[in-house]
């Protein structure tokens, strides 16, 4: 199938590693033009090498705080000034932060709401104008199937990934005009450092499969932790000409852990 991706520009935030990255990796791989963005930029040079080694392609990189609104911004005016147009915009930048709610400080709360809302809004704002004179485009906001159905002990991310989940079904409705579709992804558990980590720490004496499936996957109906690549396949899709009727929904990536839809 063609995803008709050929030539089309799309920026990704928190892209120097897991989803981002591997969702970057599969746009090239469809003969999209990638902007790598993230705060770091020796790990932006390690992820475009990586990209350019498995598919010959460079990218661009942009090292930005998209905490703050000037730099999300310039994410913006340096993509047009490379590529000429923007069609795509995936708002993956996020870190769990999972907390009992006396805990969680006033800091943290603006800290987490800064980095996943709105650094979410503040590239949107800056990208719209540029998708409508192309005719259109695809936003995706990456949030988390518990921000449907918050556990205890997970605040502030379930709080801030339910809003960018009501950001979405807002924008959706006000850019539908425009041709500007905005969907959202709902991850779970997806190979991650942080996932890693705990493997690392709780039970390094065996195999990465093994904990997947064994430790953790009793509590999956697949039976396994996702992939990064799994989840940026369904990514992909969605800001594809493929789901061009598809807009104002969310897709739970989470082996069908969530308990609901």
């Amino acid at each position: 199938m063609d995803l008709g991706l050929k030539g089309k520009v799309a920026i990704i935030t928190g892209s120097s590693k897991g989803i981002g990255l591997h969702t970057a990796l599969q746009l090239v791989k469809e003969g999209a033009n990638v902007v790598l963005c993230a705060r770091r930029e020796e790990k932006l040079k390690e992820a475009a090498a990586f990209i350019k080694r498995e598919t010959g392609v460079e990218v661009l990189i942009v090292s930005a705080d998209i905490t703050k609104e000037d730099e999300c911004k310039e994410i913006i005016q340096k993509t047009v000034n490379h590529y000429g147009r923007i069609d795509i915009l995936v708002n993956n930048a996020g870190t769990s932060s999972t907390n009992p709610f006396e805990s969680v400080d006033t800091d943290l709360w603006q800290t987490d709401l800064d980095l996943k809302l709105f650094g979410a809004i503040h590239t949107s704002k800056a990208a719209i104008p540029y998708m409508r004179e192309v005719g259109g485009g695809a936003i995706i906001n990456v949030t988390a199937v518990l921000g449907k159905t918050p556990p205890a002990n997970s605040l502030p991310t379930t709080v801030s990934r339910a809003a960018g989940m009501a950001l979405t079904k807002a924008m959706s409705k006000d850019l539908g005009k425009d041709n500007i579709r905005v969907n959202t992804v709902c991850i779970g558990l997806i190979r991650s450092d942080q996932i890693e980590l705990k493997w690392k720490n709780e039970a390094p004496e065996i195999t990465w499969d093994e904990y997947s499936r064994n430790v953790v996957g009793p509590s999956i109906p697949l039976n396994r932790i996702g992939e990064t690549s799994e989840a940026a396949n369904v990514i992909t899709f969605l800001v594809s000409d493929a789901a061009s009727y598809v807009t104002r929904t969310s897709v739970n990536i989470d082996g069908g852990s969530g308990s609901t839809l």
